[in-house]
């Protein structure tokens, strides 16, 4: 059966999705603060206030900002509105900050992506982040998400790693917004496995192997062989996302909690895996299905008034 999406869904779907990535981001940025609670989280006691979302969420705005307006990702356009709209202080990495002043000066795109990091460019986790409701507004293309996967992140992300990262969360999300849509929800080891055409050689791919090898076990055993991001690169980030993904892939607290739970980069893993996870139960509860809860979603601080999301 062919599933033809409609603009209302396909917003929808991505909608969803970055309301789950903000979440996940400004919950897991909490626990780099003393005083945060594993143990009260699990018993369903986030910590009280405001939480700050941080870069994860501001470039994910600005990715679905240009998918809702455009319906693709214009390279040019997406490198402009990233540097335009960058704000250091949201936690953008130093290599990111460098990269987005650059092109902000004028500097084409390519060059500053390119040159980056000794020539080598960036390998690190942050086209990943943005990604899932790109991946969600093609839950009827999963081959399409991950063509625009490619674009959104070269603009950032000359490294291989770096752009597969992005490919891999974005198949994943439009997978997830699939099941969603056709109310059958894969087993772990078989998400995982759907991922594979869309991985090329390399430490990523490894990792991905790895985490079906890992469905099952603990998120313990799971962070130590696949890392929890603590390197801050999309080998090390990209691999445990999906594998939480795939195991809370009905169970979006659970998700999260998971990757609080890991210890690490937990704003980022958190953010891509609820990105991930949302595109698939949405927000609220359905039967069967455990969505972003209402209660996380009025804690976040609002998106920018810029965003394409509706103020609450």
């Amino acid at each position: 059966m062919v599933t033809v999406l409609y603009d209302d869904a396909r917003r929808h779907l991505s909608l969803d999705s970055l309301q789950g990535l903000s979440v996940g981001d400004a919950l897991g940025a909490q626990f780099f603060m003393v005083g945060r609670s594993l143990a009260d989280l699990k018993a369903g006691r986030p910590p009280e206030g405001v939480w700050e979302w941080t870069d994860d969420t501001h470039m994910a705005c600005s990715v679905v900002a240009e998918l809702h307006d455009r319906g693709r990702i214009d390279q040019d356009a997406l490198a402009e509105v990233f540097a335009d709209r960058c704000e250091p202080y949201r936690g953008y990495g130093a290599g990111a900050v460098v990269i987005l002043h650059e092109i902000r000066d004028g500097r084409p795109w390519r060059e500053a992506a390119g040159s980056a990091f000794g020539g080598e460019g960036s390998c690190g986790n942050g086209a990943a982040m943005r990604v899932p409701p790109l991946g969600a507004y093609y839950a009827d293309k999963p081959r399409r998400a991950a063509e625009e996967a490619i674009r959104s992140a070269e603009v950032t992300h000359a490294h291989p790693e770096g752009i597969l990262g992005a490919v891999v969360v974005a198949a994943a999300a439009a997978h997830a917004a699939a099941a969603r849509l056709s109310g059958v929800r894969p087993e772990p080891a078989r998400f995982v496995e759907m991922l594979t055409p869309f991985l090329v050689d390399g430490q990523v791919r490894r990792g991905v192997a790895r985490a079906g090898r890992l469905v099952g076990h603990s998120v313990a055993e799971a962070a130590y062989e696949l890392g929890n991001g603590s390197r801050v690169t999309a080998q090390d980030t990209v691999p445990f996302a999906v594998w939480v993904a795939a195991t809370f892939l009905d169970d979006y607290p659970g998700a999260v909690t998971a990757c609080v739970e890991a210890g690490g980069d937990v704003d980022t893993t958190a953010a891509i895996a609820g990105g991930i996870v949302a595109a698939h139960t949405g927000v609220g509860d359905r039967p069967g299905v455990t969505g972003v809860p209402l209660s996380w979603l009025a804690q976040r601080e609002p998106l920018p008034e810029w965003s394409v999301v509706p103020p609450a």
